[in-house]
């Protein structure tokens, strides 16, 4: 006679093996029941999502008030969809102990949120892509872990910003730094006074070769290039342009304005929002930005090479962001600084070099004349500092112990997430306000109430770009 443990079992292998969800009664499984689990879809399945977004939420599976299931995928390359439908399978059934094959594969964006089993979305997609998908998901009920930067321009920010405001959907922007340790820490001793009045911001960020095949290729016939272009012109295909075809390797577009505007929002986008949360500006933006960059005269790449640019901030704060800054976030204040960036090993040269700076490649540049060594990621003027105890009734910072769970806790509880649609709308617009002043080398004077340039119409048409047909923002 078959007992019900085991009877549970059998059917839960039967439903994996088949790809549909195992009915049983709540009270079998408790806090990981299927009526509690959070079903999602990722949309954007290349490298930042494979490596980073679906990773950070499959390692909740199963597990109490974060059980999720990862039930769809959706990418504008049939084999970047395939490729994703193996790799979850594989993880579940690994994570399960069981054979899984029930992962929904979708070429259109539009059909996965149709779904009505589905509670929230990854959207991992090339940056022009973002504020849009973003909005489409916030119409449909689904609460949405979003890559950063949150836009490609200022203007469709503020509508992705105002559609999450007005609706009841739980919008993170992946601002992951917002749940690291370390720049919580920082950011408390900073807005609790331990340097003093604050005077200036150094923001170091890494950089992007020139280079690039500009000669047009044949699209691949499983991939959906106009779809991909979305809001943005039509340009000729080639492949470094894009993406590979093969691998997951670092793509062309991460160095095309067409589809970013380089680091200065890629990274800027982080550090410029962990600047803000110690500034206690997030939900503001400079008044005025000035400064200058070099462009590549030749290849197909065209993002911003070496730079520095200025913002400057109401309450008199003067920020600085430039490639020839130690990759992080610098603090000066009237008492000393306090400095913070991510862990990770370097060489003792390669934070003085203009690229780089706390990355791997920066050891791997190295060609091993210099042993690497542990990056110190919170530093401080006056050492004693780091150690200082926030008491009870000094500011502390919305912390979390993990960015992704972070959104988990709050899809869930329907709290206030760590990482919202306004602050991180608030972070990208300061990065693009610094590469307006790089493309005009103008000096912007901006007013981050109205969000709009005074007395500066060049400055002011970078605000927004043309939008395709068929593919506008709304």
């Amino acid at each position: 006679m078959t007992n019900r443990r085991s009877f549970l079992k059998t059917a839960a292998a039967t439903a994996a093996a088949v790809g549909f969800p195992t009915i049983v009664p709540a009270s079998v499984f408790g806090a990981t029941a299927p009526s509690n689990r959070i079903n999602i879809g990722a949309i954007g399945v290349g490298r930042i999502s494979r490596g980073h977004d679906m990773p950070g939420v499959w390692q909740y599976t199963n597990v109490a008030g974060r059980d999720n299931r990862i039930v769809a995928v959706c990418d504008l390359s049939a084999h970047r969809v395939q490729a994703a439908q193996k790799l979850v399978d594989d993880t579940y059934t690994k994570k399960l102990g069981q054979p899984y094959t029930g992962t929904r594969g979708y070429a259109d964006y539009r059909e996965l949120l149709a779904q009505k089993d589905i509670d929230a979305v990854l959207i991992s997609t090339p940056d022009h892509q973002h504020a849009r998908l973003c909005v489409a998901a916030i119409k449909a009920k689904k609460d949405v872990y979003l890559q950063k930067p949150a836009s490609l321009t200022i203007a469709e920010g503020r509508v992705m910003a105002n559609h999450a405001a007005a609706s009841a959907q739980i919008v993170q922007i992946g601002s992951q730094q917002r749940s690291w340790k370390q720049f919580a820490r920082a950011v408390e001793l900073v807005r609790n006074g331990r340097i003093g009045t604050v005077r200036e911001v150094e923001i170091g960020l890494p950089g992007d070769p020139a280079g690039g095949n500009p000669q047009p290729m044949p699209v691949p016939a499983e991939f959906n290039y106009d779809a991909w272009l979305g809001s943005t012109p039509e340009v000729p295909y080639t492949l470094d342009r894009v993406m590979p075809v093969q691998g997951f390797d670092r793509p062309g577009w991460l160095r095309m304005e067409q589809f970013g505007a380089g680091m200065i929002t890629g990274w800027g986008a982080h550090h410029v929002d962990t600047a803000h949360w110690g500034m206690n500006t997030e939900l503001t933006g400079p008044i005025e930005v000035w400064g200058q960059a070099e462009f590549p005269k030749s290849g197909l790449w065209d993002v911003h090479g070496p730079f520095k640019t200025y913002g400057l901030y109401e309450n008199g704060v003067k920020m600085t962001i430039s490639g020839a800054f130690e990759n992080g976030i610098k603090w000066i204040g009237d008492d000393g600084w306090i400095f913070v960036c991510r862990d990770g090993m370097t060489t003792p040269t390669a934070a003085a070099t203009p690229t780089g700076a706390n990355t791997p490649a920066a050891t791997a540049n190295s060609g091993g004349a210099e042993k690497p060594v542990p990056i110190v990621p919170l530093r401080a003027s006056n050492p004693k500092v780091v150690d200082s105890v926030i008491g009870p009734n000094e500011w502390h910072a919305y912390t979390a112990d993990d960015h992704h769970g972070n959104w988990l806790d709050c899809v869930k509880s329907r709290k206030t997430n760590i990482a919202t649609a306004e602050i991180g709308h608030r972070a990208c617009t300061t990065c693009l306000l610094h590469w307006m002043a790089m493309k005009t080398d103008h000096h912007i004077h901006w007013d981050p109430k109205t969000e709009t340039v005074k007395g500066d119409d060049i400055a002011g048409s970078l605000i927004a770009r043309h939008q395709r047909k068929g593919y506008e923002i709304a």
